[in-house]
C-alpha cells in the first residue's frame, strides 16, 4: 500500500489567513519565506484508527507566501511552494530482503487567492474570498506533489482586536469545490493572539471535513493528496518582528483526530517581511 503525507498546512487555501478578517492597505503587503516538514511511521486510517505503516514516509515543501493591497478593500494573495519534496523511505525487512526508497521532487500545487473586506470598520472585521487551487504538483505511481485537480474556494473570515489589549482572534469557514471526482470539503478555522514587545504568541484550531460527494473507494494515495481525507489540528506559532518590519516565525502543529493523515506532529519555519 503507498502511504503519503498529510501536511496540515494552514492553506495552505491550505488554510493560511495571516489576515484574518484585515484586508492590506493599498500598495503595501507582506512576504514569507517558509520550509515545513513532516516525517512519520504512524497514520490515521480510514476509519480514524492510528496505525504504524511501514515504510515511513517524509514530505517537504519550501514555499512563497505573499499578500499585497491592490485597493484598501481587495488583497491579492499567492502560494507558491516551489520546492516540494515528497519521500518513501527504505525498509531492511527481517528476512534479509531490502525495498529501495524513492523520492519526488517538483512544484507543489499552488493557491491564488482575491480577497475582499466587506466591513473594515467597527468591533469585528469581515472579508470574502475565492481562491483557485492550480495542480502544478507532479505525481508518479508511488509518489505525488499534487492531486492533479483544479479546485476552486469560497470562504469568509471574521476578526476582532480586543484593543487595548494586544490581542486579537480570528475564524473563518470555507467551501472547497473539488474536480476530477474529489469530494467537495467544508472546512473550519479559529485562531488567536497575543502580542508582548516583540514576539507574538498565537493559536490555531483547524478542520477539514469530506462531505463524500466523490468516489469513495479508499485510495492507496493516502495522504494531502487522497480523497476523502478529514482531520482536526491545533497548531501553536511564535512570531518574533524587528522594528514593525520584518521577522522569523516557528510553528509546530498536527492533527489530533483524522482519517487518512499521518499521525506526527509537522514543524514549520518562515522568514517574513512587512511593506
Amino acid at each position: 500500500m503507498r502511504f503519503f503525507i498529510s501536511t496540515i498546512l494552514l492553506s495552505v487555501s491550505f488554510l493560511t489567513f495571516a489576515g484574518g478578517g484585515w484586508t492590506q492597505s493599498k500598495g503595501s503587503g507582506y512576504v514569507k519565506l517558509s520550509q515545513y516538514v513532516i516525517r512519520s511511521d504512524r497514520y490515521f486510517n480510514p476509519e480514524g484508527t492510528v496505525i504504524d505503516i511501514t515504510p515511513g514516509v517524509a514530505y517537504y515543501s519550501s514555499s512563497l507566501y505573499a499578500e499585497y493591497g491592490i485597493t484598501d478593500r481587495l488583497t491579492g494573495i499567492v502560494y507558491f511552494p516551489f520546492f516540494a519534496r515528497s519521500v518513501q523511505n527504505s525498509l531492511q525487512r527481517r528476512n534479509g530482503t531490502f525495498q529501495e526508497g524513492e523520492s519526488l521532487n517538483s512544484l507543489g500545487d499552488t493557491d491564488v487567492t482575491v480577497k475582499y473586506g466587506l466591513i473594515q470598520d467597527g468591533p469585528f472585521v469581515v472579508s470574502a474570498r475565492v481562491t483557485f487551487g492550480i495542480p502544478l504538483g507532479e505525481q508518479t505511481n508511488n509518489l505525488a506533489n499534487g492531486d492533479g485537480e483544479f479546485n476552486q474556494m469560497i470562504g469568509i473570515d471574521v476578526s476582532t482586536s480586543f484593543y487595548p489589549r494586544p490581542s486579537y482572534a480570528s475564524a473563518f469557514i470555507e467551501f472547497n469545490n473539488r474536480t476530477e471526482d474529489f469530494s467537495d470539503e467544508f472546512r473550519w478555522g479559529i485562531e488567536g493572539g497575543v502580542n508582548t514587545g516583540n514576539f507574538n504568541i498565537l493559536a490555531r484550531m483547524n478542520g477539514v471535513h469530506s462531505l463524500r460527494n466523490g468516489d469513495l473507494v479508499p485510495s492507496e494515495q493516502q495522504g494531502i493528496f487522497a480523497n476523502n481525507i478529514e482531520y482536526v489540528s491545533f497548531t501553536p506559532e511564535v512570531i518574533y518582528t524587528a522594528k514593525d518590519k520584518y521577522g522569523v516565525s516557528l510553528s509546530v502543529g498536527g492533527a489530533f483526530s483524522g482519517k487518512q493523515i499521518l499521525a506526527s506532529p509537522a514543524f514549520e519555519g518562515g522568514l517574513f517581511l512587512k511593506f
